[in-house]
């Protein structure tokens, strides 16, 4: 029992939890550093030469540097850390927070010598003392003929709700870190997809049985013809088929469904149609080179009813996915000008009708944000509370008169100001 006392009392060490903190501090800034989550092949090539003097491939892959948030060192730093807060809490935080909300009447003129402000005035009713402390917003308590009043014990409650955001914030990373996933889906329009390409997964990671379904994409453009926005109308649909979510989704717009986030991230141009004399629509591949640009060749006209004749064509080329394209004859030569839906400039018997494309979804599952979230918001509500200042003021008769003392924990020369106002008022 002494034993597990001992360690409890370790545990809430403020430089031990300091030490904890920096050593967390410190990884996770390698874990910015480091590119996370590559191949071994990624780490050989960039890390062949050592950084810092010792950090070479082998020593990422070998502790864990490449993926270093999930690593069990890692979060076993980060449970300790939560535990140095709790063992703080029950031990430091909670005790003192006891002390504060104890009613202390002292009885003793030598008491009040003791406290750093302290005065003497005539005596009053004890109806003009209970009112002026309450006009400053103190609570009074009264013993006979002592009062003792006090505000701002938010202030003093604050540490212990750091304490608990932070073991919020720490759960939460925890969860993510184990428990979370990444997916990435290439889904050509109108098809039906399943979260199945796992790019990212954890310890106790369950993928979802959900599949969906593109029913639009489209993109929008800036008056210099580049690329402003691109957007994908998705569908959420279940087993039976029925749709169960639908929205448009684009750049930092996703669409957010039991815990799971759909993400634009991608798009790609597999093919295009073609229709010959208002027949048939034929599907023709497209090769992208660099910089989006896409190349194809057209044929030129059917060698039967059905079969192009690839032996005589042209070479289609587009560039923003705006409808429009450039067509050039085998020497290179600039024939003209394609609109989409409307005959080539130079073969009537040829129609460009459609681009086939398809979008890049990424979907996320993250169980840990809203614990964190959560925390963070705690955190930000206890550091601006934690300025309010924990004030006391004593009022006892004695004698011919009334001792008025008080103390406050910060802001000692406002408590100051505050205290002759209040003599004054009385």
């Amino acid at each position: 029992m002494k034993i597990r006392l001992n360690l409890v009392k370790y545990l809430a060490n403020l430089p031990f939890a300091i030490i904890l903190l920096l050593t967390i501090a410190a990884f996770s800034i390698f874990g910015s550093i480091i590119e996370q989550d590559q191949s071994i092949t990624f780490y050989q090539a960039k890390y062949r030469e050592p950084i810092f003097g010792f950090i070479d491939s082998t020593f990422i892959l070998q502790i864990g540097l490449d993926h270093i948030f999930k690593t069990w060192w890692f979060i076993s730093l980060l449970v300790l850390f939560g535990t140095s807060l709790t063992c703080c809490t029950f031990l430091q935080q909670l005790p003192a927070l006891k002390s504060v909300r104890r009613i202390k009447f002292y009885q003793f003129d030598k008491m009040f010598t003791r406290l750093p402000i302290n005065t003497k005035i005539a005596p009053k009713s004890n109806g003009k003392v209970i009112t002026v402390l309450n006009e400053k917003n103190y609570h009074v308590f009264q013993s006979r003929n002592i009062y003792y009043s006090n505000k701002g014990i938010l202030g003093r409650v604050s540490p212990i709700i750091v304490h608990f955001s932070m073991v919020l914030i720490l759960l939460g990373t925890i969860l993510a870190s184990t428990s979370g996933f990444v997916a990435q889906e290439l889904v050509p329009e109108s098809e039906v997809f399943y979260v199945q390409n796992v790019l990212n997964n954890n310890i106790n990671t369950f993928v979802p049985h959900i599949s969906g379904r593109v029913n639009d994409f489209w993109i929008s453009y800036n008056e210099d013809k580049s690329i402003k926005l691109f957007y994908t109308d998705l569908s959420l649909i279940d087993a039976n088929g029925k749709e169960l979510k639908r929205e448009t989704i684009y750049v930092n717009h996703p669409l957010k469904y039991q815990g799971l986030t759909f993400y634009q991230t991608d798009w790609n141009v597999l093919g295009l149609r073609v229709k010959y004399n208002d027949g048939l629509p034929y599907q023709i591949p497209v090769l992208k080179q660099p910089n989006n640009i896409w190349v194809s060749w057209i044929p030129s006209k059917l060698t039967d009813a059905e079969n192009p004749d690839f032996q005589d064509g042209n070479i289609l080329l587009d560039t923003v996915l705006t409808g429009t394209s450039l067509v050039y004859n085998n020497d290179g030569n600039l024939l003209g000008v394609s609109e989409l839906n409307e005959p080539f400039s130079s073969n009537e018997s040829v129609q460009f009708i459609d681009l086939i494309t398809e979008t890049g979804i990424q979907i996320k599952a993250d169980p840990g944000l809203p614990l964190i979230y959560f925390g963070f918001f705690l955190l930000i509500i206890s550091i601006i509370t934690s300025y309010q200042s924990y004030s006391q003021i004593w009022v006892w008769p004695l004698g011919d008169g009334l001792n008025i003392a008080g103390t406050s924990n910060r802001s000692k020369f406002e408590f100051e100001f505050e205290l002759l106002n209040l003599v004054l008022k009385m």
